[in-house]
């Protein structure tokens, strides 16, 4: 018998499945192309029954800028504004209110829990009448433009977890991130960009140990292909982008197009997804070489838009910058930005670190927010600003050592706001009890609010599903209710 013949009569089931499942690696690889627009079909199990293309109806927002502030802002000190805490400075916060919650180890085992004012000062803003902190100048002249919530709460006590869970929906890594999510159901509006972009930046005092892991912007069990892009903080913003010396566009060509043709083979006999990403990633990389220095050419970029920015906008790598690029990437059709900056974790630095991190945050976010409805980009773009959890209203330190005064995390109650891409305007919504610890009006837990960020990008939750070791998982796992009130 032939040996060739004799070979496939034993074909082993790894090789079976791979050659089976051709035609699903070869739709990916057109998808990635961009011959079409890759897209999620609604799970044929998934209930209610519904089969069809993405978005499952109409959206609000085509695109979404998330700045994510690593380490948790003191929703106390910047946006809920407690008296009561002044009245109780000193003072044990009632027992009745802490209620043996679970809390991090760094006050559990703390005998006093002193209340502490806020360390800035308040006043309201705007028609809405938003309370801002006197730190946020710049987001308070915008507050009408901003829904804030302010009876977010987790579950997570400790930063990976909790970041891990607004990003993947669960606290121990491996699940797809949001963004991940969106360009597996709705694809890219760019050939030249990556459809899911993150970046970076932290405090210039590196004044916690913040890490950023790849977890954060990670694909989990979708195909890799829709993990995020990470840009860096300097050089390059992608590594290799740059042809090596002797190499011109043609030659470079020629190599892919040799190298294509190789992996093609591989996939039409296996059908690995990964084989059509790795595919895409090669071409992918040759049309960034021609998008990615446009894109961060600043020099047609008018002065009054940069100084909107503030001072650090032309450093590479600082959260100003990063917000700028945000809106060069949204305008050029990626689809989800993340923007990810650390040095919010005020320990024992309260009284000098928070004002610091206020002044190189402030300006550029409602620089963006401002750009972008300037340029008509706002209405559907979803700019969301917020960290994993609060901060305590209590002390976590001694009363009287002003120096190293500071907060603990705070899962129980905190703020974010939104602005644009469907979101109602000039909102605040929700309420924690008189001492900022408690979420007790109209609470928003984190699957509440993926289920409603994926409902102004026209997805019922429950619908978008990706099946894996034999179940179907969605972001907002078993959980999550649509937000009504959010809405225009």
């Amino acid at each position: 018998m032939n040996p060739l013949a004799a070979n496939r009569l034993h074909l082993t089931r790894r090789a079976l499945f791979g050659k089976t499942a051709t035609g699903i690696g070869a739709a990916a690889l057109a998808s990635l192309l961009g011959k079409t627009v890759a897209r999620a079909e609604t799970a044929p199990h998934s209930p209610p029954l519904a089969a069809g293309l993405l978005p499952h109806f109409p959206p609000k927002a085509k695109r979404v800028i998330y700045l994510f502030q690593n380490g948790a802002p003191s929703h106390v000190d910047l946006f809920d504004y407690k008296p009561k805490l002044r009245e109780w400075q000193g003072k044990d916060i009632p027992p009745e209110i802490q209620g043996g919650k679970r809390l991090s180890t760094m006050t559990s085992g703390q005998k006093a829990k002193p209340c502490l004012a806020e360390i800035s000062q308040f006043k309201q803003h705007g028609q809405s009448g938003a309370w801002v902190s006197s730190f946020l100048p710049h987001t308070a002249a915008i507050a009408d433009d901003l829904c804030f919530v302010k009876s977010m709460h987790t579950g997570a006590v400790n930063h990976a977890p909790a970041i891990t869970f607004f990003l993947t929906g669960a606290e121990l890594p491996g699940r797809p991130t949001l963004g991940a999510w969106l360009t597996y159901g709705l694809g890219s509006d760019t050939e030249n960009l990556p459809g899911y972009v993150v970046m970076t930046s932290r405090d210039k005092e590196a004044s916690c140990g913040q890490i950023f892991y790849d977890f954060y912007w990670g694909s989990g069990f979708l195909p890799s292909k829709f993990q995020g892009v990470k840009f860096r903080g300097s050089g390059d913003p992608v590594l290799y982008l740059s042809n090596p010396d002797g190499m011109d566009r043609t030659v470079r060509r020629g190599i892919l197009d040799d190298v294509a043709k190789i992996n093609q083979l591989k996939l039409r006999d296996f059908g690995d997804p990964e084989i059509a990403t790795r595919i895409a990633q090669y071409e992918m990389a040759y049309k960034m070489q021609m998008s990615v220095p446009e894109l961060t050419d600043l020099s047609n970029e008018p002065k009054s838009v940069l100084d909107m920015y503030g001072p650090d906008v032309k450093r590479q790598g600082s959260y100003a910058y990063n917000c700028l690029m945000a809106r060069r990437l949204t305008e050029r059709g990626v689809r989800f930005v993340q923007v990810m900056h650390a040095g919010w974790d005020q320990h024992r630095n309260l009284n000098t670190q928070l004002k610091i991190q206020c002044q190189d945050t402030d300006q550029p976010s409602a620089a963006l927010v401002k750009d972008l409805k300037m340029r008509g980009l706002l209405d559907d773009t979803l700019v969301i600003w917020g960290g994993e959890f609060g901060r305590t209203p209590f002390l976590q330190g001694d009363i009287k050592d002003t120096r190293q005064w500071g907060r603990d995390h705070h899962p129980y109650s905190f703020t974010l706001w939104l602005a644009g891409g469907g979101i109602k305007p000039g909102l605040s919504y929700g309420a924690s009890d008189e001492f900022g610890h408690n979420a007790v009006e109209n609470p928003v837990d984190v699957h509440d609010f993926q289920a409603t960020l994926l409902h102004l990008l026209g997805i019922d939750h429950e619908r978008m599903t990706f099946k894996f070791q034999g179940r179907r998982f969605r972001l907002t796992d078993v959980e999550g209710n649509l937000v009504k009130a959010l809405l225009a």
